[in-house]
């Protein structure tokens, strides 16, 4: 069974930075793809990036040139750096892993922005 746990989230300060962590149990190369989400309060949830097995990576508008993500096969982990953050950039944000048959989300974490 795919479980993929998020950590990182918290209060920061409009203009700061957060480093959000992906765990995923096993080896994060036998997914197709892994992406960040994520979902404001009373809006749909978004994709932000994606990265394929490949290494081939995909950003939205909203986040490119701010939001870097990264992987360490080492630790079975998908990174999301987010810098130069924005009061709109308060969401709970989740990690999403796909094979050919399944998508699986973990349960988010919480990124604030305000002053």
């Amino acid at each position: 069974q795919v479980q993929l746990v998020e950590s990182g989230g918290g209060l920061v300060q409009p203009g700061g930075s957060l480093r959000l962590s992906c765990a995923a149990s096993g080896n994060i190369f036998r997914f197709n793809a892994m992406g960040w989400y994520r979902q404001a309060p009373g809006k749909e949830r978004e994709l932000l990036v994606t990265i394929t097995s490949g290494g081939d990576t995909r950003y939205e508008e909203s986040v490119r040139g701010r939001f870097t993500i990264s992987r360490d096969s080492a630790e079975n982990t998908v990174y999301l750096q987010m810098n130069s953050l924005k009061p709109e950039d308060t969401a709970v944000y989740y990690c999403n892993a796909v094979t050919r048959f399944s998508t699986y989300w973990g349960q988010g974490t919480q990124v604030t922005v305000s002053s």
